[in-house]
């Protein structure tokens, strides 16, 4: 560490980081009662399969499709009804038989949607009344939501033809075969390069590691732009700025795409601290901030071998991220802490709310936090440390820095890998792809699961 350090700088760095503490302890601690998308996404993928039952073959029914409804039933029923979502509980209810089940008052009173409430009125009045009509107009309510529409014309009887056509049901068929086969693809052929990979190790005896060039800065300098730039002007102070920009610009806009702008406009408002700390740390050192100075090695060219060292350390961390998760998932039952944005992708109706979320997802994210963790952070950790623990320990703070003690070990592997790859390629473009694919295929998989 430099001897000549500033006492206004130490004690910058120790307030930043006792904040950064109680900051990021209670974000854990807040993680643990947010609920796990993984359920919600277990469901949608059911619900496809169900509408996408017309069109699939029949060689491949045992392999697709069981029984959905009576699937979602079962899980729903495995979760207390105070607990669920109002379109769960609806859903809940419309998959019992007509003598199954008494609608009462406690039902209805459980619901604030007045269209949903409609439902169990019209579902309470032909359980007693067998010659009792269903008025079509009520139908007409839920052409947003195929599922919905599909359960209730199985359950009055209604013609769906019109609007759940054979069309309908391939598009839900090829959403389902997408949704299992990216996935297995990715495992199978990352699995394959990891083994040769592997084997290329055994043999060499060593890792090949490209020369890195840290920043002339200090792990003091290191503490300064985590805890005080990232944590409290970005995490805690930024968004002060942003959710009131949004509210006064957004005032007449849609739920959805308000929330979309303020992800969208936090991220950027979260990003300009510690870009900003950075440059003036350049400039201590430097005298000066050059533009076309290749501070971070970007070294984006040649472009086509910065998208193949991306695309092969994307395919290479996939398997060992599955098996942590699988790990996890063994361990531990019920795990809450999902990121809520995943959440509100999966639920999001509004195209262009959509398409902000996906520029801040796979764009704009994966190129802040790479400059941040494996830009600058990571090179610093391995000339202090060497490679192997700087790479640990700058994944273990970007694991960190999500807020979310269930989905911790799965980003540490992440971390892990985009590190790997950071300092194989010699280039920080090609980590940068690589988070940005990783983003992007959690955006696609969301994305096809919506109904």
């Amino acid at each position: 560490m430099n001897k000549n350090v500033s006492k206004t700088k130490l004690f910058l760095a120790f307030i930043s980081l006792i904040i950064t503490f109680f900051v990021w302890q209670q974000g854990l601690r807040d993680s643990l009662g947010r609920p796990s998308v993984g359920f919600d996404i277990s469901q949608k993928e059911k619900e496809i399969t169900e509408l996408a039952s017309p069109a699939i073959p029949e060689r491949l029914k045992n392999l697709i499709i069981n029984n959905p409804i009576e699937e979602i039933s079962t899980s729903l029923s495995e979760i207390p009804f105070d607990e669920l979502t109002e379109r769960n509980k609806l859903i809940w209810i419309m998959s019992f038989n007509k003598n199954e089940i008494n609608i009462n008052d406690e039902y209805l009173n459980s619901f604030d949607n007045n269209n949903y409430k409609l439902v169990l009125q019209n579902l309470r009045k032909s359980n007693i009344d067998n010659s009792f009509k269903i008025d079509d107009d009520l139908f007409n309510l839920f052409k947003k939501d195929r599922f919905l529409y599909h359960l209730l014309s199985k359950r009055f009887g209604f013609d769906e033809s019109q609007f759940i056509t054979n069309t309908v049901s391939k598009k839900m068929f090829l959403k389902i075969m997408a949704i299992r086969l990216i996935p297995l693809l990715t495992v199978v052929f990352g699995s394959i390069i990891v083994l040769r990979e592997f084997w290329r190790l055994l043999a060499s005896r060593k890792i090949e590691w490209k020369e890195y060039k840290p920043l002339d800065l200090y792990l003091l300098d290191m503490v300064l732009l985590i805890s005080g730039g990232f944590v409290v002007l970005g995490e805690v102070i930024s968004p002060l700025f942003s959710i009131t920009l949004v509210d006064l610009l957004a005032s007449n806009l849609s739920i959805e795409l308000t929330q979309s702008l303020k992800i969208f406009f936090g991220y950027l408002f979260m990003a300009i601290p510690p870009v900003l700390i950075i440059y003036y740390q350049i400039r201590s050192f430097d005298n000066q901030f050059i533009l076309k100075k290749d501070y971070f090695q970007f070294n984006f060219l040649p472009i086509k071998d910065s998208l193949f060292q991306g695309f092969k350390g994307f395919l290479m961390i996939i398997p060992f991220v599955l098996l942590v998760s699988l790990i996890m998932n063994a361990l531990i039952e019920n795990q809450n802490g999902s990121n809520p944005l995943l959440e509100i992708v999966l639920n999001n109706n509004n195209y262009f709310s959509f398409i902000l979320l996906f520029l801040t997802t796979t764009f704009l994210a994966p190129l802040f936090e790479e400059v941040i963790f494996r830009g600058v952070l990571l090179p610093i950790l391995s000339r202090d440390f060497g490679i192997i623990l700087g790479i640990i320990i700058s994944a273990f703070i970007f694991a960190l820095a999500h807020l979310s003690i269930s989905e911790m070990p799965p980003l540490f592997t992440l971390g892990v890998g985009l590190g790997i790859t950071r300092l194989i390629s010699g280039k920080l473009s090609s980590s940068i792809f690589m988070h940005s694919l990783w983003n992007g295929m959690t955006f696609l998989n969301l994305f096809l699961l919506r109904t």
